[in-house]
């Protein structure tokens, strides 16, 4: 029996929240990081964990949709909660059953605006900048059977300024993701307070 809780963490590409939740957690005798599962052979996320010494496993699209199969994978590393962090795939329905309220996304968007299908990475910030927008943030939830649809546990704003780009509301969102997410699945997963952002960022 394993002492700590271990979370998989599932990514398809960049892996930039995924290292901040590895780099969070790291020497913490609470929560760890059992491994990085990621569905595109070619995501960087397999080079970020090999980096931070974690074990990694690729695990097609198809075989992800197989859910014994990934249910045997999540098995073997004794994973107690799932993170999505830049997931791109729809989690079946039977691992959402296998793990109720245990699994965590993290979406580019206040919620429940700017959500579901196809509505990732650089489609959100420049439908909110296309709408003219006066602010975003970023959203913690819980995974259901729907894209971005789960309970809101947690929501950080950003101002968004007549001068900002997609590309200049990406850096905000960054920044509000590296600056909450791991302290918001701390805080989920042992039952503390969630973290509070007194002021969104200019």
């Amino acid at each position: 029996m394993h002492s700590n809780i271990r979370i998989a963490i599932l990514a398809s590409g960049n892996g930039t929240n995924a290292q901040q939740i590895v780099e969070y957690f790291q020497g913490k005798d609470t929560i760890e990081v059992a491994c990085i599962l990621y569905n595109r052979k070619d995501a960087f996320v397999a080079t970020r964990a090999q980096r931070l010494g974690v074990p990694a496993q690729y695990v097609s699209p198809a075989t992800f949709r197989q859910s014994t199969e990934i249910a045997k994978i999540l098995d073997t590393f004794m994973a107690d909660y799932l993170i999505l962090a830049g997931f791109l795939q729809l989690v079946p329905t039977s691992i959402i059953a296998q793990y109720p309220s245990h699994i965590l996304n993290i979406h580019p968007a206040l919620l429940p605006n700017y959500g579901g299908k196809g509505m990732y990475g650089h489609h959100v910030h420049e439908a909110v900048i296309g709408n003219h927008e006066v602010e975003s943030g970023i959203t913690v939830h819980l995974v259901d059977d729907h894209y971005d649809h789960g309970q809101i546990l947690f929501q950080a704003r950003c101002k968004i300024t007549p001068t900002d780009t997609a590309d200049t509301l990406a850096e905000k969102i960054h920044v509000l993701e590296k600056t909450y997410f791991p302290s918001v699945i701390e805080s989920y997963i042992l039952h503390l307070p969630m973290p509070v952002q007194e002021h969104p960022i200019e």
